[in-house]
């Protein structure tokens, strides 16, 4: 009996320890290239877009973010439905093991609902991700003029339309 309970103990340090090793999310994803678009006074709504890279041999999500510069932060994607271009708010946004995901105008961002200042270029703003493990990160994002360029679909005929 003795046998079985040191054993078993054995085990749970081990699994404790191994688990006390293993880095969060937040420690395995780093972010690179991160900005916020810049807006003209009184505009509403911006988004903030990066490179997410993930080191480890998990994937990871991020599945919340939170900002100092506005009342509402969420993760968001674009999608062409019936012609026309829509924002949506998605659940979370995946990094893959040993890999990376974009976010950029016209694809995964981060949206910026209300916000509580101007953003200028050269301003920074704070944002917080928040990954599917619970761990955090917290990382200061430069703000940039951006030039806003509709793609043209392979025709050339149109632009299409955003609708958010």
């Amino acid at each position: 009996m003795k046998k079985v309970f040191f054993s078993l103990l054995t085990a749970s340090i081990v699994l404790v320890n191994g688990f006390a090793l293993a880095g969060s999310a937040a420690d395995e994803v780093t972010v690179s290239d991160a900005y916020a678009r810049a807006v003209p006074p009184g505009q509403p709504n911006s988004a903030s877009f990066m490179l997410l890279s993930n080191g480890s041999a998990a994937g990871h999500a991020v599945v919340a973010a939170q900002s100092s510069v506005s009342r509402v932060t969420e993760l968001h994607t674009h999608t062409m439905s019936e012609g026309m271009m829509k924002m949506r708010q998605v659940e979370k946004i995946e990094i893959p093991a040993n890999g990376t995901t974009k976010l950029e105008p016209g694809g995964l961002h981060v949206m910026l609902i209300g916000l509580t200042q101007d953003l200028k270029p050269g301003d920074e703003l704070s944002l917080t991700l928040t990954f599917e493990d619970g761990s955090s990160s917290r990382i200061l994002v430069p703000v940039r003029m951006l030039q806003m360029m509709m793609k043209q679909d392979i025709g050339g005929a149109g632009h299409g339309k955003m609708n958010h």
